[in-house]
């Protein structure tokens, strides 16, 4: 017998409008446990608004955004666009990866133990002390997405998580979504979807 969906987040006829223009219309979706859901579409099309909305980062102009069941609770990893992020903030690789653990109440050693593990996944581990400003955008993007995966997140968002990153750091992107897909759900925007492989 199939075990019934498990809806985590639904978006009811959203509409956004800002500045009188018209960012998105009559917008419907359910985001269900385990889907790995990708949202494309050209540049300024509105995917970020959307990711936005769906985050509760932004407030829709008609429609409403519904977070089901233990939602409010679980925890959400989101990895920004990196034109969001303020470079010249004084903060190092290993502080933007540790801040992902805001909310854990893991020990301080075992928290220590993920910085520095997923600090390696993200293959940053002689950059862990540089200032943020000291990096290339594709490291940004890296230390990013190691906020965003150190909690092992039930929802990963991510908001054209390629952008800057070179050929191998991009199967290595690939890699590590991979194995996050059975636990966790993804939503993932990309205006170039021939990457998403």
């Amino acid at each position: 017998m199939q075990s019934a969906v498990e809806t985590l987040i639904s978006v009811k006829d959203v509409s956004f409008v800002r500045e009188r223009r018209t960012i998105l219309s009559h917008i419907n979706l359910d985001v269900n446990r385990g889907d790995f859901l990708a949202i494309t579409g050209p540049n300024g099309g509105g995917k970020t608004t959307l990711l936005r909305l769906m985050l509760k980062l932004l407030t829709p102009s008609a429609g409403k955004v519904i977070y089901h069941g233990d939602s409010k609770m679980f925890s959400i990893g989101y990895l920004p666009q990196k034109n969001m992020i303020d470079s010249s903030f004084p903060i190092t690789v290993r502080q933007v990866v540790e801040s992902g653990l805001m909310f854990s109440k893991l020990t301080r050693q075992a928290q220590a133990g993920l910085v520095e593990s997923t600090i390696e996944t993200i293959g940053l581990t002689n950059r862990a002390d540089y200032p943020i400003a000291r990096l290339s955008g594709g490291q940004l993007q890296r230390a990013l997405l190691g906020r965003a995966i150190i909690a092992s997140p039930r929802l990963l968002v991510m908001d054209e998580p390629l952008s800057y990153v070179d050929k191998n750091m991009e199967q290595r992107i690939y890699d590590i979504i991979e194995k996050l897909t059975p636990e966790t759900t993804i939503v993932l925007v990309s205006h170039e979807m021939s990457r998403i492989g």
